[in-house]
């Protein structure tokens, strides 16, 4: 099996054994909505709420290598804990906190990567919004692709839109609105 496929049902039992909300971003979800393209580590995010991550990174860091010192730390700085799996696949574990965050763990669906490998992630609309939100390079040529892939209509860009505002609001950057305008726009017709 695909060691990222692997590396996600490692870490996907240990989420689901203890009933965590959870869902798979970033690169290999971009597989299931978007073009194909090379990612080399898993991205997820569990909700964890405000205030109460301590046991859930407690947790994390009993089941799976850290791949920084200081961890603990770094995640409650950063909202983002860096595992590993046991067969070396880097996990970039976000500590979800807001309500977009446990709306789109509960819109999240499975998906067979491949024979015996289901992983739960998010819809292709959330991401997007998360795609947008982080504004890289790379991030702008997966919300291309996810447009490209999916077809305007298949896409609810109301639904991006509304969720998307008030996070660049939050951001003070509304360029993001008027990149993600211009891309809905391109791919309407």
């Amino acid at each position: 099996m695909n060691p990222l496929y692997q590396a996600g049902l490692e870490i996907q039992t240990f989420l689901q054994n203890r009933k965590w909300p959870f869902c798979f971003i970033g690169g290999i979800v971009v597989l299931r909505w978007g073009q194909v393209r090379m990612t080399q580590d898993i991205d997820l995010s569990v909700f964890t709420g405000f205030g109460s991550e301590r046991p859930f990174i407690s947790a994390l860091l009993d089941a799976f290598p850290s791949r920084i010192p200081d961890a603990e730390k770094f995640a409650l700085e950063n909202r983002v804990l860096l595992l590993s799996a046991h067969n070396g696949v880097s996990v970039d574990l976000s500590l979800a906190s807001i309500p977009f965050e446990a709306e789109m763990m509960q819109r999240a669906s499975a998906f067979a990567y491949a024979k015996d490998c289901s992983l739960i992630t998010c819809s292709a609309e959330d991401l997007i919004i998360l795609k947008a939100f982080a504004n890289r390079p790379q991030d702008w040529l997966d919300v291309e692709s996810i447009f490209i892939r999916q077809e305007h209509t298949l896409l609810d860009t109301d639904h991006i839109r509304k969720q998307l505002e008030p996070l660049c609001e939050a951001k003070s950057d509304l360029s993001i609105l008027d990149r993600l305008t211009e891309i809905i726009e391109r791919h309407a017709t």
